[in-house]
């Protein structure tokens, strides 16, 4: 009980971080590119409180996956709509790779030199570690091409217009997939997801901190 308290005490505002500020540069770059909307309606905001999902928060707890509420954005006020969703699109999962990076070499400095906080050295270390694996795992996770994730609208303004348009006729059926996949993996093992994106996670998170992920469950 003692060690799962400690572990949602880290994992909370690792998690509150990231999902803040994916939403919030959606937001900003939506805002430069000509969108007012998620100004307007007091989403552009680095408030965690603001971007909470119940039901994302409520996945990320039972299963370890969730998601925040999306940042309301208006294509139709866009000065190139194909072009700008795109911007947009990536803005979050970018964002999040930036975060991961500084983190990341957070935690090669304190390994690398041994640098100490007395006591707080175990936690602030984790918490790090922790940081960067979460920042890493919505970049990739949000970078898969299935509606409605950053990627699929990646693709969808990559595509010439009649192929989009298919595509995204099945963005209603985005996460009903994507809550299936998830919900397969915790109870039948098909951990169809943690094969798609665990190696590069792995790679990421060993690119930025310089050491692999399994070296950490040994700090």
């Amino acid at each position: 009980m003692l060690s799962t308290i400690l572990e949602l005490a880290l994992v909370v505002p690792a998690v509150l971080f990231a999902i803040t500020i994916h939403e919030y540069a959606h937001g900003w770059v939506a805002d430069r590119l000509g969108d007012p909307t998620a100004r307007l309606m007091g989403r552009l905001t680095l408030n965690p409180l603001a971007h909470l999902d119940p039901i994302g928060a409520l996945m990320l707890v039972l299963v370890r996956i969730g998601w925040a509420k999306p940042v309301p954005v208006n294509p139709n006020n866009l000065r190139d709509p194909r072009r700008d969703m795109i911007w947009v699109s990536l803005a979050g999962p970018v964002t999040n790779l930036a975060a991961a990076l500084v983190l990341g070499t957070a935690v090669r400095l304190m390994v690398t030199y041994n640098v100490g906080l007395g006591p707080l050295t175990a936690p602030v270390l984790t918490l790090l570690v922790l940081g960067v694996v979460i920042d890493v795992a919505l970049a990739i996770f949000n970078f898969l091409p299935i509606p409605p994730l950053d990627g699929s609208k990646v693709l969808a303004g990559l595509l010439p217009g009649r192929w989009a348009y298919q595509y995204l006729r099945f963005e209603r059926f985005g996460p009903i997939a994507l809550i299936g996949l998830i919900l397969a993996g915790q109870l039948f093992g098909i951990n169809v997801l943690g094969r798609l994106i665990n190696p590069a996670i792995g790679f990421f998170v060993a690119l930025f901190t310089g050491y692999p992920l399994q070296q950490f469950k040994m700090l």
